[in-house]
């Protein structure tokens, strides 16, 4: 169980560092800081508690040499890191006390953290509850990804709008990272390949010529274990120019030429996913993946080598890379062109070790997700890493020849090379040993739909993964309220082992437990009104129902869906002055891609309705409706606490998993979704009784799709209301200033256009079940007890989400990790 650091921490001597630091760093004494040094002068102090940690978990992992999983993501969506160490440190009270003693206010200092910008989404933010779960079980990591300086975007909303600004998430520094010049490498692009035959060998060898290059430079940040000795290191990498000025060029006039160099290493690490609808972004999407994998893979192979006599022949005893999703893809072609290029192999040998060596999670079912490279773009950009992988398809396409004789639709849907593109979710699945989906539903759909040709030539690598969660940030330090209510009844042991909220079934029935537990969340929904006071200066009723969607913003998640329904819900209500519900607060967070004009269109609707029903005094305040400007994990804590609804509405068969549900479900919330991704799991867990399900089924989405689609001008000619709904898209209800501001979102569900079925997402289709279900939760929440019991019920359910479940699974079942604990 848990050790606290109570033992050895001295509260004095944690208060000299943090003034001692304030004077170090700036110059200050602690009453003049300001709130920003106070918490670079905090942080610090927490960080030197840590590295004696760090320190010996690298020192028992380079004693025992144990198997190491090296992570592998884009996207890293850790949140702040000075709560979530206090807690994993088991030290919260303790420095919060000793900040107190100081006249400090650990909340204030907690929120001038900005959210590290290494992520987007549920991958990013997945891959970050994994590193915490490795860290927690004591297994082996490292997780690697890209120093992003400006992440995706900071999203600002103006006149309703999306607007990205930079998010310079860097620009006070961050006082966890420690800069690790020594491990830099240098990464190649571009230029051409030369083969000679070495005489002594007879092998054939090739190298690139005339190529441009960056040198990468890690980054560590610590990833503590919860109670435990164990910290394991997310590695980012920074590009730094391999000359960082051409003084030679600058002084023969070539001022372009002499800065090259920089503007190269600069570009690679300036933002997540830059828009990739343009040949330039796609090019520096691939710079980017390929950098950040050359590097990882070349500092894990090295670091195997030095403790194994140079040999790598037997690397995959001790090394796995995991691959989450198919950007890190070029992995399986940059081992082998470092097995045999740098160290001697022959094809065979490297072939075998790197299939023993990789694994791959698929996280989409949505064909366009699923990258796909130009030839042209790829073998002009990594030469090398193009023939290998065209040797990979060679072999590939005779084994399919083989097994397949005289089909040439096998070669069309299994070649990692065919029509001009390369294929790498076919790549990583022909090279990967393990191939794992992230939901039931999603895998099975993965093996009968999507990947069904590989499913049935190599079904042994295919498993499921169902993801999971953190209890410690989303449960520990976003609703500490219910987390002390929850120790208070069951003990602590659910902060390491969530199985143990079963316990809490005993109290589902019980009146005063009921009680309290409501109470708990009417505090946290007073906590979030004054969030949206504060941020929005929209006054919202924490007795009303808080209706929460916040997530990435795509079609298939169907933020449309949501507010159509607040559209019509709003029209009821002006029908009928006295239309009796529930006050309800519609809570709407979401990034749009900068490129993805529907989802941009979609969030400026949201805030049109938003302006017309806030403002008007006629509906009493029974809707209210409120976007969140920038959701990320910091703001998601507060929301995820205070939500009553969890909306889960994605077309069935499109979400491979979510993993907001669990955080909403973990937190008491309800379940208003379809039976899609880990929804299935959900409902299994709680019972359909404690969820509100609806709509299409993942089947019958599938086979309306193979039949073409369906008719949505059937409905809007038969169906009145929901006729009258979208009428006012194109009406000027929502934009008096401009009737057509809305019309695509109106065309995209009823018209096909240009090889784009209408209502691609069966909006309308699903429309009357999910306004029967909205009616059903109304209905449900006048039944306080009944209420009650269903939300304790979904905490007390939530057992089987935590990450620490998901990450056991992996490790035993795919990576095959030894737990390494750490003495001191």
């Amino acid at each position: 169980m848990a050790t606290s650091l109570t033992q050895n921490f001295s509260k004095e001597e944690f208060k000299k560092n943090v003034i001692s630091n304030c004077k170090s760093l700036y110059r200050k004494n602690i009453e003049e800081a300001n709130d920003q040094e106070v918490f670079q002068a905090v942080s610090y102090a927490v960080k030197d508690i840590i590295i004696d940690k760090w320190i010996a978990t690298h020192k028992q992992y380079e004693k025992d040499d144990p198997k190491m999983v090296y992570y592998m993501s884009m996207e890293f969506l850790m949140g702040r890191a000075l709560g979530n160490n206090m807690i994993n440190l088991c030290a919260y009270d303790e420095i919060k006390e000793a900040l107190d003693e100081l006249g400090l206010d650990i909340n204030v200092i907690e929120d001038q953290e900005p959210d590290a910008a290494l992520g987007n989404g549920g991958l990013g933010r997945l891959a970050a509850c994994f590193m915490d779960s490795l860290a927690t079980l004591e297994y082996p990591a490292y997780g690697c990804g890209i120093r992003y300086k400006y992440g995706m975007f900071k999203q600002e909303i103006k006149d309703g709008y999306q607007v990205e600004v930079p998010d310079n998430w860097l620009k006070d520094g961050n006082p966890f990272e420690i800069k690790r010049s020594e491990y830099r490498y240098e990464v190649k692009f571009g230029g051409y390949v030369r083969s000679y035959r070495d005489e002594k060998t007879g092998r054939d060898m090739f190298v690139q010529e005339d190529y441009r290059s960056v040198i990468a430079v890690p980054y560590d940040i610590p990833v503590l274990g919860y109670g435990n000795n164990t910290v394991n290191s997310l590695r980012i990498w920074d590009a730094e120019p391999v000359n960082t000025f051409n003084l030679n060029s600058f002084d023969k006039g070539d001022y372009q030429k002499a800065i090259e160099e920089e503007n190269l290493a600069k570009n690679i690490v300036e933002v997540l996913y830059p828009n990739d609808n343009h040949y330039a972004g796609k090019e520096l999407r691939l710079k980017q993946q390929y950098f950040f994998v050359s590097a990882s893979v070349q500092r894990a192979v090295d670091r195997y080598k030095s403790m194994n006599n140079g040999d790598v022949k037997n690397i995959y005893k001790k090394v796995t890379f995991q691959l989450n999703d198919t950007h890190p893809t070029v992995a399986v072609a940059e081992l082998m062109r470092i097995l045999m290029d740098e160290n001697g192999l022959e094809w065979d040998e490297a072939w075998d070790i790197t299939t023993k060596t990789v694994a791959y999670t698929n996280h989409t079912i949505m064909a366009e997700a699923l990258e796909k490279w130009p030839i042209e773009l790829f073998s002009r950009l990594l030469p090398r890493i193009y023939q290998i992988v065209e040797e990979i398809n060679r072999r590939f396409v005779e084994e399919i020849k083989a097994k397949y004789p005289g089909n040439q639709e096998k070669v069309r849907k299994m070649a990692i090379i065919y029509d001009g593109q390369v294929k790498m979710a076919n790549l990583a699945i022909v090279a990967g040993y393990s191939v794992n989906g992230v939901a039931k539903l999603h895998t099975e759909i993965l093996k009968k739909q999507e990947l069904r040709d590989f499913y049935e030539m190599m079904p042994e690598k295919f498993n499921n993964k169902t993801n999971g969660i953190t209890q410690r940030r989303f449960l520990k330090h976003a609703n500490p309220l219910l987390s002390d209510w929850i120790t208070d009844k069951i003990g602590d042991g659910w902060v390491t082992d969530l199985s143990q909220l079963e316990k809490l079934m005993l109290y589902v029935d019980d009146p005063k437990a009921q009680q309290d537990f409501m109470q708990i969340k009417y505090k946290n929904k007073v906590r979030l009104a004054k969030y949206i006071k504060e941020n929005n200066g929209i006054d919202v009723d924490p007795n009303s129902i808080f209706d929460v969607q916040v997530k990435r913003l795509h079609e298939y998640k169907r933020q449309l869906l949501n507010i159509l329904h607040v559209m019509y819900l709003y029209n009821q209500i002006k029908r009928n002055p006295d239309y009796d519900m529930v006050p309800r607060t519609f809570i709407f967070g979401a990034k749009a891609a900068a490129g993805y004009k529907i989802a941009k269109q979609t969030i400026k609707l949201i805030n049109n309705v938003a302006n017309v029903i806030n403002n008007d005094a006629s509906i009493k305040g029974k809707i209210k409706v409120v976007f969140i400007e920038n959701y990320r994990v910091s703001n998601g804590e507060i929301i995820f606490a205070a939500a009553d609804v969890s909306e889960q509405i994605s077309t069935a068969s499109k979400e491979a998993s979510g993993t907001g549900n669990m955080k909403f479900m973990l937190n008491g919330a309800i379940t208003l979704g379809t039976m899609d991704g880990a929804n299935v799991e959900i409902v299994n867990e709680v019972g359909a009784e404690n969820a509100q399900i609806f709509g299409l089924s993942s089947d019958e989405v599938i086979r309306f799709e193979n039949e073409g689609g369906y008719d949505p001008m059937e409905i809007f000619n038969n169906d009145q209301e929901i006729r009258d709904v979208l009428m006012e898209l194109i009406n000027g209800k929502y934009s008096p200033e401009d009737t057509e501001m809305f019309r695509d979102i109106y065309n995209s569900l009823l018209n096909n256009d240009g090889g784009r079925r209408a209502d691609t997402y069966f909006i309308l289709k699903d429309f009357r079940s999910y306004a029967e279900a909205q009616r059903k939760i109304d209905e449900r929440y006048r039944d306080t007890n009944g209420w009650a019991k269903t939300v304790m019920t979904n905490t007390a359910k939530a057992g089987k989400f935590s990450s620490d479940r998901t990450i056991e699974e992996y490790a035993t079942e795919i990576w095959k990790l030894t737990k390494t604990p750490v003495e001191m």
